[in-house]
């Protein structure tokens, strides 16, 4: 077990890539938070499969959007399970249309979610972190804040903050042992990317080195690197894209 003893708050974490996340973290030891915005039912069904494996795991809604929201679910994992060594800012939502048809609130409300979202949530677990002298932070971006990608400005614009808030989260915290990375996931199969058919999925992958959509388990794999193996690593950003991004 990679992570015994440890607590892990996953945001977002009921569905998509936060249950494949939260998933992978109760099986290598962790107790964990399964934050939840609105899917009750799924969050309810994650926490069900992870105590049914021998696990420990608690769903939690708040709306990390909101200072309230994030520090209740600290609050929360702390009652629980008495500490927080892990926080996997994963929660995220989008409203794509062009630039021109973008309304305010379309850009508002990806920024607070997205972006004010991660930083609220490391603010609330900055405090108990540091008195630990340990943590580990992993901010959920996506290639579009590397790219950038038409008809989503604002969401390419909140995961390239993300970028940002992780390298200037990583050298305030480093000293307390806190380590603070992203992982921008590429074209993964989940979302909406599976309601594609199969023309548009050739064409899609066609851009890809590896010629083939990830899965949910390889950006798992990486956050439970980062938080189980990546101890001499902090402010990076590892693209999980099958080549996409590389230089």
């Amino acid at each position: 077990m990679l992570l015994a003893n440890r607590v892990a708050i996953v945001t977002g974490a009921s569905g998509g890539l936060g249950k494949a996340i939260a998933g992978l973290l109760a099986a290598q030891g962790a107790a964990v938070v399964v934050n939840y915005a609105r899917n009750a039912e799924s969050a309810q069904a994650l926490v069900a499969a992870i105590t049914e494996q021998g696990g420990k795991a608690l769903a939690v809604q708040a709306d990390i959007a909101t200072a309230e929201g994030a520090e209740t679910l600290v609050k929360a994992a702390i009652s629980a399970f008495g500490k927080v060594d892990i926080l996997v800012n994963n929660a995220g939502i989008n409203r794509d249309t062009l630039l021109m048809r973008m309304k305010e609130d379309d850009w508002d409300v990806v920024l607070d979610t997205n972006l004010k979202g991660a930083f609220l949530c490391t603010k609330a677990v900055t405090r108990p972190m540091m008195k630990a002298r340990y943590g580990r932070i992993v901010n959920i971006g996506s290639v579009s804040g590397l790219l950038g990608t038409a008809g989503q400005a604002n969401y390419a614009a909140a995961k390239a903050g993300l970028i940002g808030l992780t390298r200037s989260n990583a050298r305030e915290l480093a000293s307390r042992n806190i380590t603070v990375n992203c992982v921008a996931p590429g074209a993964i199969a989940a979302g909406m990317l599976l309601e594609l058919n199969e023309e548009q999925r050739a064409a899609y992958t066609k851009q890809i080195p590896l010629e083939r959509l990830g899965k949910p388990e390889d950006v798992a794999a990486t956050v439970l690197f980062l938080v189980s193996a990546g101890d001499y690593i902090t402010g990076q950003t590892l693209a999980v894209d099958g080549g996409l991004t590389m230089q």
